[in-house]
């Protein structure tokens, strides 16, 4: 699966038309629902960057690099392309531009690969081989790139999928090393990064990383000390300047591949909690990338179009520097309807224009858009360079809302109805910011669209999605936007199990600092001080704030907010008790787990309960031992009638099972007393 969806060759596959799911354009709507959606400027998140927006572009795709498609990506507002194409990075040799196994069509070797990236405006994403390839080969495609032909290519990733070379079971990606290791790969990573920063020291290297709660994350493989990240991030940290990650969510459904967002903001935790802890010093200097993403139903059709912008946004807002979507071509795959319109199968944006074997099915003429592509140009509208994004929320699972704030004070609010039969009327709250009365400039593109369509119409509070529509709405102040303080820096955070300090270097003279914690679309202040530091207390133990800091002048003017900070509470330094929770066996969605609960008070505990929280809604207990075992919602309970004698360890184990991002709880009470966790 993973390699057909990479490879467009002179073959086609014989499909069959069946229904997946949604409804038919034009079937009678259900009733309109109302929906609370809340924006808030004061909750900033990440910054956009100046290649947000990217695509993957391969050797196997004869179009690659046209005036045609370089012209269409420029116009969705396209920042970053990859090359030479995922998997057939790791067979790919650039000066004679061969990948021996793979098919490579004409006209798409490096050069023209950059001639089309410059007409397309966007900077190349390049693939180094490391499945078989050398160190040395990589730094002279540096030194031809930027020493020979000017080219100033700043980024380069080692391998693509490298994790998929058989050491965890499944091979898909090629890799001659006789050592298929995460403990080997870093190694060669380190290697590469010297060879080619030796020639060009200004360029950025990046490693292939697992996305949390995909595999194999969790997993440790025979021999190894740790999970492929752990170890290659211990021992290849301090070589590199960003990690790649890919993301295939899965679903069987539409509505189920829609609902797989929901995860993003976790995987990025831990994401950067594995950088953090395992990449040395100054490891915060580390970017996330996401090269490759897409679904497995829709991907053509609405549902695919609903994803991107959703995915996108929710990625872009967590500080990833560049997103792609797997793939500008790829070919004609399993042919369905999707939403009443036919979907081909095809991971590409734009349509190959080929036919199945007997020619009974044929996608569009080459080159047209899919669904997919009018969402990009949406993100390109809507995600621009300098913009911040900021804090929003709904009170309905099949509305998603994302929001901007652009340096001349202007909101755009991007709003997403995944349901496919009933239109969503919206309500918009803002927080932090007044709009301008009149109606809105409002850009849409829904169920079926071939284009995108503009104009002025509802309120900056009030908005009608229709089944499947996605809509951005931009806003202007209610007052010009008059130069107030500078948003300060961004925070830095000192925890204990109860107090936070947030400390900001100063923005100027004579300014007040208001303090917030987010909440979706509505901040809580948590104090203000003309000092540059905050104290915030009564916390709960084991939990994740975001916090921001913004500045007030003597004459009221709010400055933008500062980029957030993210911290987790610690538990108790002394307690009664002490908890140590392990995951001793993982294999993907699921794990053995352990906790060691000790009695540290002078007296026995005659009869004991545990209870801890998963941090997340899609983690379970399916069975547990030595305890009876409960779960209600997210709450787990493990309860004893045995004595816990004074100093005493009881231990008791579990099979946890997972669906999304594993993030593991930090705290448990015993008989109602917060533990210290270790």
């Amino acid at each position: 699966m993973r390699l057909i969806r990479r490879v467009l060759t002179g073959t086609v596959l014989v499909v069959a038309a069946a229904t997946v799911g949604g409804v038919p354009s034009g079937a009678s709507a259900a009733a309109e629902s109302a929906v609370r959606v809340d924006v808030d400027a004061r909750a900033g998140l990440a910054k956009v960057g100046d290649v947000a927006l990217g695509v993957n572009h391969a050797i196997w795709d004869s179009q690659l690099g046209t005036p045609a498609v370089a012209d269409l990506l420029g116009d969705a507002g396209v920042r970053m392309v990859r090359y030479p194409g995922g998997s057939y990075a790791d067979i790919y040799h650039w000066k004679d531009h061969t990948a021996p196994g793979g098919y490579v069509a004409p006209d798409t070797d490096f050069d023209t690969f950059m001639a089309g990236a410059r007409r397309t405006g966007a900077q190349p994403m390049i693939i180094a081989n490391y499945g078989t390839g050398t160190a040395q080969e990589a730094a002279d495609w540096v030194r031809y790139a930027n020493v020979t032909k000017g080219y100033g290519a700043k980024y380069w990733t080692i391998g693509n999928e490298n994790y998929g070379n058989g050491h965890y079971g499944s091979a898909w990606e090629a890799d001659d090393h006789a050592d298929k290791s995460p403990k080997e790969y870093a190694a060669h990573v380190v290697a590469y990064a010297q060879a080619m920063k030796a020639v060009d020291p200004t360029i950025k290297i990046g490693a292939v990383l697992t996305m949390p709660g995909n595999w194999p994350d969790g997993i440790v493989g025979a021999g190894d000390e740790g999970t492929w990240n752990q170890e290659v991030l211990t021992r290849a940290g301090a070589a590199i300047d960003f990690v790649d990650v890919h993301w295939y969510p899965g679903g069987s459904t539409p509505a189920e591949a829609l609902t797989k967002t929901a995860h993003i903001q976790d995987a990025a935790y831990l994401l950067r909690q594995q950088i953090r802890s395992y990449a040395g010093d100054a490891a915060d200097r580390i970017k996330i990338s996401m090269t490759e993403t897409n679904v497995d139903v829709g991907r053509n059709t609405q549902p695919g179009a609903l994803f991107l912008a959703d995915v996108y946004s929710g990625l872009l807002e967590q500080g990833v520097f560049t997103v792609h979507w797997w793939n500008v071509h790829n070919g004609l795959g399993t042919v369905s309807e999707v939403a009443g319109h036919t979907d081909y199968g095809d991971y590409g944006l734009l349509s190959s224009g080929n036919c199945n074997a007997d020619n009974t099915v044929c996608q569009p003429p080459m080159n047209t858009p899919f669904a997919p592509y009018y969402a990009l140009s949406l993100m390109g509208s809507f995600a621009r360079t300098g913009d911040q994004f900021i804090g929003t929320g709904t009170d309905d699972a099949s509305v998603s809302a994302h929001a901007v704030r652009r340096a001349n004070g202007d909101l755009a609010v991007l709003l997403i109805n995944k349901d496919p039969s009933a239109s969503r009327s919206i309500t918009v709250n803002y927080n932090g910011f007044t709009p301008a009365s009149g109606a809105p400039a409002v850009s849409s593109v829904g169920n079926g669209d071939d284009a995108i369509s503009t104009g002025a119409s509802g309120s900056a509070t009030g908005q009608t999605l229709a089944p499947y529509e996605i809509k951005l709405v931009t806003l202007h102040p209610a007052a010009p936007n008059a130069a107030g303080p500078k948003a300060p820096a961004q925070p830095a955070a000192t925890v204990t199990d109860r107090t936070a300090t947030i400390s900001w270097p100063s923005a100027g003279a004579g300014l007040k600092y208001e303090v917030y914690r987010q909440n979706g679309g509505i901040s809580e202040q948590l104090g203000e001080t003309t000092a540059t530091s905050l104290t915030v207390r009564n916390l709960e133990p084991g939990r994740r704030y975001t916090v921001n800091v913004l500045a007030r002048d003597a004459a009221g003017r709010q400055s933008p907010s500062s980029l957030p900070v993210t911290f987790t509470t610690g538990t108790p330094a002394s307690s009664s008790c002490t908890v140590k929770f392990r995951d001793t066996n993982d294999w993907g969605n699921g794990y053995v787990g352990s906790i060691d609960i000790t009695n540290n008070a002078a007296a026995p505990v005659n009869g004991w309960t545990l209870t801890y929280t998963w941090p997340t809604a899609w983690q379970t207990v399916s069975s547990g031992w030595s305890a009876t075992w409960e779960q209600t919602a997210r709450t787990v309970r493990v309860t004893s009638d045995g004595s816990l004698a004074a100093g005493a360890t009881a231990t008791v184990g579990f099979v946890g099972a997972y669906s999304g991002p594993n993030v593991l709880p930090t705290a448990f009470t015993l008989n109602g007393t917060v533990c210290t966790s270790v």
